[in-house]
């Protein structure tokens, strides 16, 4: 989430409705003044609540920039620190504003909690703050309408750390039907749930859907499901595309490396990027641990631990 451009976008929307209709030049230098110094434009309650969530998640991130350094028991104290810290701006955010969304959403993301009340709280948070419909177009379109979208991907992704892998596909759904766009990338929700029920069918509409689009999810949601399928020549030749379209690919494979929450959404990043590669397996790991003789079939395959191995000695990591 980028919360300083949504706040800008929302402060020079609202000055316009107040003070225009303005012409397009003239709202384009409002949106200048605006992003120069968001602070002097947040006059109403909401504005105020988002500001506060902004200046949260730059000093969460920021703070993270350190972790390299810590030793594992102080990235544990550092690590609960910080969540503690957004949550508690968080609260401040929904004490100016309890219709802010976005600061609910990161709070309760920020908890940690198990899939299971954490889906529960969720689904009560999305009932609390339901719309009777999206807006008519592209709903990511309308900057007010983001954090429910941003909300029920984030069902989507809890339904998949809990299972609950058909409800999963719905919820992905329901966010690429009406921004069809995709930018919180709710399709990789939902193709990681095509691959654990092995619904080719399914996982070809949604690849066929975003062909041109391929990402890290794609990528192992198809070496997932050929995999389950046992149809292992087609899955070898899927982890050979992994490997080489995936920039470390076969590391992250094989060496998890953990990946802080995504909050409230995930993070940009670059298609089949490292970073991406690797918030993919952190997504992609619960389905894993269904179907356990996964990573020893991949393990077996020298050339993948050879391209693991290599890429680790290019990056400095531990292998």
């Amino acid at each position: 989430m980028n919360a300083w451009n949504e706040l800008v976008e929302r402060c020079a929307r609202r000055r316009n409705e107040k003070i225009g209709p303005l012409s397009d030049e003239a709202y384009a230098e409002l949106v200048l003044a605006v992003r120069q110094n968001p602070a002097d434009f947040a006059d109403e309650t909401s504005e105020q609540a988002l500001l506060v969530l902004a200046r949260a998640l730059d000093a969460w991130r920021a703070s993270r920039e350190r972790d390299d350094l810590l030793t594992d028991k102080d990235y544990e104290a550092e690590h609960a620190r910080r969540l503690a810290a957004l949550r508690a701006e968080c609260e401040r955010a929904v004490s100016i504003d309890p219709g802010c969304l976005d600061a609910h959403v990161t709070a309760l993301l920020a908890s940690e909690l198990d899939p299971d009340p954490l889906l529960s709280e969720l689904l009560a948070l999305e009932r609390a703050h339901a719309k009777d419909e999206p807006p008519v177009g592209d709903a990511w379109d309308d900057v007010f309408y983001r954090p429910h979208l941003r909300l029920r991907a984030a069902v989507a992704r809890t339904c998949l750390d809990g299972a609950r892998y058909r409800m999963a596909a719905a919820a992905a759904e329901s966010v690429t039907s009406v921004a069809p766009a995709d930018p919180l990338g709710a399709r990789h929700t939902h193709m990681l749930a095509c691959a654990r029920l092995e619904d080719e069918d399914g996982l070809g509409v949604l690849e066929a859907r975003w062909a041109g689009r391929e990402s890290a999810w794609s990528h192992l949601a198809r070496v997932l499901l050929l995999y389950k399928l046992n149809r292992l020549t087609a899955a070898q030749r899927a982890l050979r595309g992994f490997d080489r379209l995936c920039a470390g690919g076969a590391y992250a494979l094989l060496r998890p490396v953990y990946v802080e929450p995504c909050l409230p959404d995930r993070p940009e990043a670059a298609p089949c990027s490292f970073e991406e590669v690797v918030m993919a397996e952190r997504e992609v790991e619960p389905l894993i641990t269904d179907v356990p003789e996964l990573i020893p079939w991949c393990q077996g395959h020298d050339w993948l631990v050879a391209s693991a191995r290599a890429f680790a000695e290019r990056n400095d990591l531990d292998w």
